[in-house]
């Protein structure tokens, strides 16, 4: 791993933090590479990751990678990647998408069919090292290679691979977007906090300190969730007041279809994708 050659197109947020964190583990920074079309951004990398070539050529980037991440925006994929198929054709790198929606044939089409294609859905946690991704590889990837992008993503967190592309669309609903749910959830409690009398900066630190200290002990209690739900739930208790509505107004459902609806919309956004594949 320490010798594979990686290379960014896009220099945004996910880039700077993979990077990061692949430094962080001493990883060769002249073995990384990114191509930024924007010059200011292209400033912060320099600054922010000492001896790692950054250029506005993507070209150039691929010319020097085995390993090429596409870490730009879906909408601009399909340009970008067909601006990179002639050197993707000479260079033959491995091919890692970060970019949520486009599906593998189609990014293969765009760069001229033959690939060795993997996709990946990293979360926004990442940016902290704390991110969880979904990979999923086609049948030109080798177990080295599907290795190889394990490693890489390994620097911002753990890698959990899936059986089928269909799948990343499930891993879209549930860690992808997953981290907006549990904002959402503290956002409520520090709001319901207020509500109930107590100040603003006693409600956040009881809701954060609350979110961090149970997920900490669910990881590494390694116990069911409903085992510690029921250690908590006392019969006739205050928690059990607060599930028992929660219940009543169909909380599982609501958020199994509202886990859908992403899934379903992370559908529609690889469909969108696959028609442009073809104009």
């Amino acid at each position: 791993m320490s010798k594979t050659t990686v290379g960014f197109i896009g220099g945004g947020n996910m880039t700077r933090a993979i990077a990061g964190g692949l430094l962080d583990k001493n990883f060769d920074p002249r073995n990384i590479a990114i191509a930024e079309p924007v010059e200011s951004q292209r400033q912060v990398l320099v600054d922010s990751l000492p001896d790692v070539f950054v250029s506005e050529d993507n070209a150039a980037v691929v010319a020097r990678s085995q390993c090429v991440v596409l870490a730009v925006k879906p909408q601009v994929l399909g340009e970008v990647c067909r601006e990179l198929a002639a050197a993707v054709k000479k260079h033959r790198p491995l091919i890692v998408s970060i970019a949520a929606g486009p599906r593998i044939d189609d990014i293969d089409a765009w760069l001229g069919s033959g690939n060795a294609v993997i996709r990946v859905m990293p979360n926004q946690p990442a940016l902290i090292g704390r991110g969880v991704s979904g990979i999923f590889g086609n049948a030109r990837t080798s177990a080295d290679q599907i290795a190889v992008a394990t490693d890489i993503l390994s620097a911002v967190g753990p890698v959990v691979t899936v059986a089928r592309e269909t799948d990343i669309d499930a891993v879209t609903a549930v860690s992808g977007s997953g981290p907006a749910y549990f904002y959402l959830l503290i956002d409520m409690l520090l709001k319901s906090g207020v509500e109930l009398g107590l100040d603003e900066s006693t409600a956040s630190r009881l809701a954060l300190e609350t979110a961090a200290g149970a997920t900490l002990l669910a990881q590494q209690s390694g116990e069911a969730m409903e085992t510690l739900i029921a250690r908590v739930r006392s019969p006739g208790g205050t928690t059990a007041a607060a599930l028992d509505e929660l219940e009543a107004r169909g909380i599982r459902d609501i958020f199994t279809a509202a886990l859908t609806a992403a899934r379903d919309r992370a559908t529609d956004l690889a469909d969108a994708a696959h028609e442009s594949a073809r104009d």
